[in-house]
């Protein structure tokens, strides 16, 4: 016979490296038969758990700014074909909540940058560029100094320059605010791209690094409001910025 087992799977805030994880998997262990965390996607999968979510939320606070969210719970008798498809239907759930807020930013700068061309009655792809690229900085550096010291811990996890000069991480935000700026008012745009393709580029090292090493760490893109995993998204996040000032460098 086959065993019935029950499984409740929680999304987690709060998790922002492999320490965390182990924090949080020590902390459930004793309220369930097993217990698997995981910070990408962020999330803890409780076996036959033996509390209910207010009594883990409550442990949980105790051991740090932790929380749990129910996504699914379900009684089965598992089978490996079973439990791998509905593993890769929960990721592909999880990746549009984990890049939801990043998806969302995109498409409101996206939005707003079209609108003026839109009221300049034709498309510019000279104007569109610097306005979005505008539009990107400004915004991602607001998101980064609502925590300025969080976001400077976060970016020394992975930035080559940030983990040896830790005070960069606290200039970092105003260097992409300034960018901001000065795509804005168009003010000597060869200079402006020089710099953007010079710091995107080498902040794009750092995240590939990341990547490939397979870390287990928050991207800080979008500050530490928001527990965006590092991954591939985050290497075309700063490219894409980079080509955008190369191409207008041409």
């Amino acid at each position: 016979m086959k065993n019935k087992t029950m499984k409740t799977i929680y999304s987690i805030t709060g998790m922002t490296c492999g320490g965390c994880v182990n924090r949080v998997k020590a902390t459930l262990t004793p309220f369930a038969e097993s217990v698997e965390v995981t910070l990408d996607p962020p999330q803890a999968t409780l076996k036959s758990p033996t509390a209910d979510l207010a009594t883990l939320n409550a442990t949980l606070e105790k051991a740090g700014h932790y929380a749990l969210h129910t996504i699914e719970q379900h009684s089965s008798t598992s089978t490996p074909v079973s439990e791998n498809l509905a593993n890769k239907n929960l990721e592909k759930i999880n990746w549009f909540s984990t890049y939801k807020p990043l998806i969302l930013v995109f498409t409101y700068i996206l939005l707003v940058t079209l609108t003026v061309e839109y009221a300049h009655g034709e498309f510019d792809l000279h104007r569109f560029m610097p306005n979005f690229m505008a539009g990107f900085f400004i915004v991602f550096s607001f998101f980064k100094l609502l925590d300025l010291s969080g976001f400077a811990s976060s970016y020394a996890m992975y930035d080559l320059l940030a983990k040896r000069v830790f005070s960069y991480g606290f200039i970092y935000p105003f260097i992409e605010l300034g960018l901001g700026i000065a795509y804005l008012i168009n003010t000597n745009p060869l200079l402006i791209n020089a710099i953007t393709l010079v710091v995107m580029v080498f902040s794009s090292l750092g995240v590939i690094k990341a990547v490939m090493n397979k870390q287990k760490i928050r991207c800080a893109c979008l500050g530490t409001g928001f527990n965006l995993p590092m991954t591939t998204v985050t290497i075309i996040e700063d490219l894409l910025m980079a080509a955008m000032a190369a191409w207008m460098l041409i």
